[in-house]
């Protein structure tokens, strides 16, 4: 395992587990969690990222680094979701929560989670978010403080200089090089001496599984062999702006081909010949893509039940992969379930639009992957399958 430091010379591996995606069965599946997560600390990774709103992810993280006695191994880093907080009380409350819950005492890491502007972080001043950090960091309860965001470069730089920040976490790839924070507030932040972690590496996944035929051909046919994922990890630890880079890794494969590839990635291994396939490869993806959707869920739920990341999954696919795969598919993730949850049951609330950190025009995208998925064959099953299926 490589390692980079934080602003203190603390030693980060560069690949980090995001605890976002534990499989889930009933509830996260404690066991299989279990063994992926001892197999990346085995592997030298010393970087764990949760939030509270993730489903069973800060609880999961906590009882599985204390029935290994592994506490004192890693570093916890998990998020206050300012959106649901009124008052200092609150804050102080939900930070106890995440303590029970991780079976701690302290966070290593602590960030303000999608921290959206400056007037955001103001609001939170005003109810004396500054001296409860100062608190917390003088009692040993936090390490380091930081945020997470996804919005443009502008904003980004701005609440860089708003506070006295230890990190960041910004999403950034190779397809979203210029977009979000992107490479200027990568470079930004670095330049203040702000260490950055990276979410969306694989952009929820599709950076490995779902490439357009196009993509694929242009890394089978390049002379250096390597997996959609690991040209996606080692773009990003090319940058010695990059400190460590996340991957929610939910099966051992996964995690040995990633610790594996930390292994042995350097900063400036990238050639210019490397450089330029990707460059081809993101010529090839945009061709295809229809929604910039990575899959994290902040939409949901909907009011009205719409798999609202399910239904842009299937949609894209017609255009990645083939219409009847993605048809099918949408008529898995929304017929065959109690409650339906097709983009028709859309009502243009806007609700889901509030919360999504890509900023996708939602309602309108809806309507168009409607038109797309939901043609004879979906109105046939959609008759057909309640009078087989008892749920």
């Amino acid at each position: 395992m490589q390692y980079r430091s934080d602003k203190y010379g603390n030693p980060i591996s560069i690949l980090g587990y995001g605890c976002m995606r534990f499989t889930q069965k009933m509830g996260v599946d404690i066991d299989k969690a279990e063994k992926e997560i001892m197999e990346a600390i085995n592997g030298g990774v010393n970087y764990f990222d949760t939030a509270y709103i993730y489903p069973g992810s800060e609880a999961a993280l906590g009882k599985i680094l204390q029935r290994n006695n592994v506490r004192d191994k890693v570093k916890i880093a998990t998020k206050l979701p300012h959106y649901l907080i009124k008052s200092k009380e609150a804050i102080e409350k939900i930070f106890r929560e995440e303590l029970e819950r991780l079976r701690t005492d302290h966070i290593d890491y602590y960030l303000m989670h999608m921290l959206s502007d400056v007037k955001t972080w103001e609001r939170l001043k005003e109810m004396g978010i500054a001296e409860w950090i100062d608190e917390k960091k003088k009692s040993g309860e936090i390490g380091q403080i930081g945020f997470s965001y996804h919005g443009n470069s502008d904003m980004f730089c701005q609440l860089i200089d708003a506070y006295d920040w230890d990190f960041c976490q910004i999403q950034y790839n190779y397809l979203d090089e210029h977009s979000q924070a992107g490479r200027k507030g990568l470079q930004y932040a670095h330049s203040k001496g702000i260490p950055v972690v990276i979410m969306e590496p694989l952009r929820g996944g599709r950076l490995a599984n779902n490439l357009p035929e196009k993509a694929v051909k242009l890394m089978a046919n390049y002379p250096v062999k390597r997996t959609p994922a690991e040209w996606a990890f080692r773009w990003l630890w090319d940058q010695k702006e990059v400190t460590c880079v996340l991957s929610g890794m939910n099966s051992l494969e996964m995690v040995q081909e990633n610790v594996k590839n930390a292994a042995d990635s350097r900063e400036n291994q990238l050639t210019d010949e490397d450089k330029s396939l990707l460059a081809q490869v993101v010529e090839a993806i945009n061709e295809k893509m229809k929604v910039g959707c990575t899959g994290c869920g902040y939409c949901m739920p909907c009011p009205k039940k719409v798999d609202i990341p399910g239904t842009f999954a299937s949609y894209n696919k017609i255009y990645t992969e083939n219409k009847l795969k993605a048809s099918l598919e949408y008529i898995v993730c929304t017929l065959l379930r109690k409650d339906i949850t097709p983009a028709s049951n859309c009502i243009g609330c806007g609700k889901c639009e509030m919360h999504c950190p890509q900023h996708i025009k939602i309602r309108d995208e809806l309507k168009n992957a409607q038109k797309e998925l939901e043609g004879p064959l979906y109105k046939t099953a959609k008759k057909i399958l309640p009078k087989i299926i008892k749920y």
